[in-house]
């Protein structure tokens, strides 16, 4: 009788444990953000301050921000943190989200060869240094996927008045690769390159390359975070994710974010309304 009573003692103690860690389990929340975030390191930094303080896993996926966004499209992910705002208003106007948020700025920058063969060092206007960069063919590498880097680049050559695409495979060389492997490339072939500030400072294979052209208004760079719409995917973790939002716009979060630095440098500066 007292080896029943234990064993159902001991049944009831494993059944305790399995609910708990079940739920533990359960306390992650997926959220789609783009390479530069997850390449720089800040999130490494930030997120271990947020699952302490709220006991929620954060799981990221790092892809361009076109991909992120069908990501968050398509319900595989709660919240979405990505650069390119005219994408993320879409994304709510559209219904896929609930409300977007500023949480943080830098900026973007030309990098290139010490050797400059576009002769484009130290022009801070960013179109004029395109433009001469095209008129000159030297080689340029983008991303060329989609990503938000990718969608600010286009935009530059659209404003510089240059058919990049009638160029694709001569001097514009499209990698199809995130921001580190894009930068790779261009080191290797002594390309010209758009970059986020915050993975340039990061990058470990700089070379001879230095930043050519920064500055322009034309440059900022910001990011915004939204909760995934409950309504179009059941299955989001809304109370969750809403509360990794509610952290990374309050002071905390802020604060956090700001104090992320690399080679004393402040990689991110926060604008939360």
């Amino acid at each position: 009788m007292k080896i029943n009573r234990f064993f159902a003692y001991l049944l009831a103690t494993l059944l305790v444990l399995n609910t708990n860690i079940a739920f533990a389990a359960d306390r992650y929340i997926v959220v789609a953000s783009t390479t530069s975030t997850e390449n720089s390191g800040l999130f490494s930094y930030i997120l271990p301050i947020f699952t302490e303080k709220s006991g929620i896993e954060v799981r990221v996926v790092a892809k361009g921000t076109g991909k992120a966004i069908r990501m968050a499209q398509d319900g595989d992910a709660d919240v979405l943190f990505v650069h390119h705002k005219p994408s993320e208003e879409k994304f709510v106007t559209e219904g896929y989200g609930l409300q977007r948020f500023d949480v943080m700025y830098n900026d973007f920058i030309l990098v290139g060869p010490d050797s400059d063969p576009a002769g484009v060092a130290g022009n801070s206007d960013i179109t004029a240094a395109f433009k001469q960069i095209a008129d000159k063919e030297a080689l340029f590498a983008s991303r060329g996927d989609d990503s938000g880097t990718h969608k600010k680049e286009q935009g530059l050559w659209k404003k510089a008045g240059v058919d990049y695409e009638a160029a694709s495979g001569k001097w514009y060389r499209a990698t199809g690769q995130g921001m580190g492997a894009t930068l790779n490339a261009a080191v290797a072939m002594g390309a010209y390159a758009l970059s986020d500030r915050a993975t340039w400072i990061a990058f470990k294979n700089k070379g001879d390359f230095s930043i050519v052209s920064e500055g322009s208004p034309l440059l900022f760079n910001q990011y915004g975070v939204i909760l995934v719409n409950p309504e179009k995917h059941p299955h989001v973790k809304a109370e969750e994710g809403q509360a990794f939002i509610d952290w990374v716009l309050s002071k905390e979060g802020q604060d956090a974010i700001a104090s992320f630095k690399l080679e004393g440098e402040q990689l991110f500066f926060t604008n939360a309304q």
